[in-house]
């Protein structure tokens, strides 16, 4: 899982050094998968299931787009926040990840939202030690965000991951401490802050993936996946 989660975080460092005004967002997914050709490793994402196989290797989500959008010709403008959201598999086991961006020049106040989701993924992996609760990992993330005004969705949440991408247990970036599966040496979850700036509400465009915030307001999202061990967290996605 190291190794799959380091290969993936250099296949998320090419795309995200790819990230300029008039790019566009297939051109990220094809800087992705170039990265992952040289490894011989593949993406969990292309083909997954769900109102149709999805399509391509990364999720790219754009401004109000919180998650699962997909790449295509959509080119990004100065002021634009984009989500690279990405997985590799690698003999078998999975690294999942996702980081926020600016494109170009963003407003102060965009700024601090990346600031704060990225603190909020930073408070999340200090709690993963063995005895703490998936519970005490949402509670510490949702006190943060909503401090700062900001809102959680309910509809989407962290979750474990290890020979699939998706297993469980899920864990909610809300909760109340001690509730939920308690954490042990040896487990891994893909922690992911998902913070929206107008509403806790969400909707799926019509491309039937795209998730955005119900209002059109800007959202942003972070994700490592981290192990939990006796010396502390290990980010498992790490360069």
């Amino acid at each position: 899982m190291r190794e799959a989660g380091r290969i993936n975080a250099e296949s998320l460092a090419a795309a995200i050094d790819l990230v300029h005004p008039g790019v566009t967002t297939a051109e990220l997914n094809e800087a992705f998968e170039a990265v992952q050709k040289k490894y011989d490793v593949y993406s969990p994402f292309k083909n997954y299931p769900g109102p149709y196989p999805y399509p391509t290797s990364i999720c790219t989500s754009v401004n109000e787009e919180l998650v699962h959008g997909i790449p295509g010709d959509r080119e990004l403008t100065s002021g634009d926040i984009i989500s690279i959201d990405c997985g590799t598999v690698y003999q078998g086991f999975v690294g999942d990840m996702s980081k926020t961006v600016a494109v170009g020049k963003i407003s102060r106040h965009t700024k601090h939202l990346l600031e704060v989701t990225q603190k909020a993924l930073d408070i999340a992996i200090s709690n993963m030690v063995p005895g703490n609760t998936t519970g005490d990992i949402g509670y510490a993330v949702q006190t943060y965000v909503e401090e700062h005004g900001y809102f959680i969705t309910r509809t989407y949440t962290g979750h474990g991951v290890g020979r699939k991408m998706h297993e469980g247990p899920q864990v909610p970036n809300y909760g109340k401490p001690g509730r939920g599966i308690r954490l042990r040496e040896g487990m891994t979850i893909a922690l992911e802050p998902m913070v929206l700036v107008g509403t806790p509400n969400t909707v799926v465009k019509d491309d039937m993936w795209t998730v955005a915030s119900a209002d059109g307001s800007l959202t942003a999202h972070f994700e490592h996946t981290v192990a939990v061990t006796s010396n502390g967290p290990e980010i498992l996605t790490a360069l």
